[in-house]
């Protein structure tokens, strides 16, 4: 597999991961990019469904998900 990634963009990912780690640090961010979409399409299902999240719904989440730092009506996806 192959994959192109912008030469400033690398440039950066090299200097946080060292050569070594790249593809680790890659891997757990489309990992984590496709949990989001998850639940995202959770989120977009249930508002199909029963209407808008209220931001009590949406602050509860947070908390749920991210603890304090999560505060804020900040949604997850």
């Amino acid at each position: 597999m192959s994959v192109s990634l912008p030469s400033d963009l690398l440039a950066v990912l090299r200097e946080r991961t060292g050569k070594r780690g790249l593809s680790s640090y890659i891997t757990e961010a489309v990992r984590h990019r496709l949990e989001m979409d998850g639940l995202a399409e959770i989120v977009a299902a249930q508002e199909a469904e029963q209407g808008p999240l209220t931001e009590a719904e949406v602050e509860a989440a947070s908390r749920e998900l991210f603890g304090d730092a999560g505060h804020g009506g900040r949604r997850a996806a």
